[in-house]
């Protein structure tokens, strides 16, 4: 019975790699550090898949260590100084890129705090209701609302004054 589950849980996981990996490099904006956050967290998932209870709750308990590993690279980040070679236009041509391929509300994300960068990607890239972005950050739903609040008049500020206007 246990390598039966074992196969539920691979299958589960292949299914949600893909959308993982967009959702990873749209945190992490950069190609390979996605790959590897995404690889980081399936070897977590795999090794922490006890504690899963509730398999229809596979994508919620996923998606937070997935997102919890994003923000470990990135204060890791802010620590080390690493000079990246940007992928960018390759990304751009691809057909799935997670990035709106508007340079303007590239930068404006970019220049959010991460805590309002994933409540903006969570409901808007990911559409998930607020009560389901609480869930997988662990917050509860009105600072959810707040943050996103906040983020959206500094995506506005943004996005003006990369149109020259602000």
């Amino acid at each position: 019975m246990a390598g039966r589950e074992g196969d539920d849980f691979e299958a589960e996981l292949a299914q949600h790699v893909r959308v993982a990996y967009r959702l990873a490099r749209a945190i992490l904006l950069d190609d390979a550090e996605a790959e590897d956050a995404v690889q980081d967290a399936c070897l977590a998932a795999w090794r922490q898949r006890s504690s899963l209870r509730d398999h229809g709750a596979f994508t919620t308990w996923f998606d937070r260590i997935l997102i919890n590993g994003c923000r470990d690279r990135l204060r890791s980040r802010q620590r080390r100084q690493v000079r990246a070679i940007s992928l960018q236009a390759a990304w751009r041509e691809s057909s799935e890129a997670p990035a709106s391929g508007d340079a303007r509300l590239d930068a404006a994300l970019e220049e959010l705090d991460l805590e309002h960068r994933l409540v903006v990607l969570l409901r808007y890239w990911l559409d998930l209701p607020l009560e389901a972005i609480a869930e997988r950050l662990g917050i509860p739903t009105g600072t959810v609302k707040s943050r996103l609040h906040y983020a959206l008049v500094a995506l506005r500020t943004g996005m003006e004054a990369g149109d020259g206007r602000g």
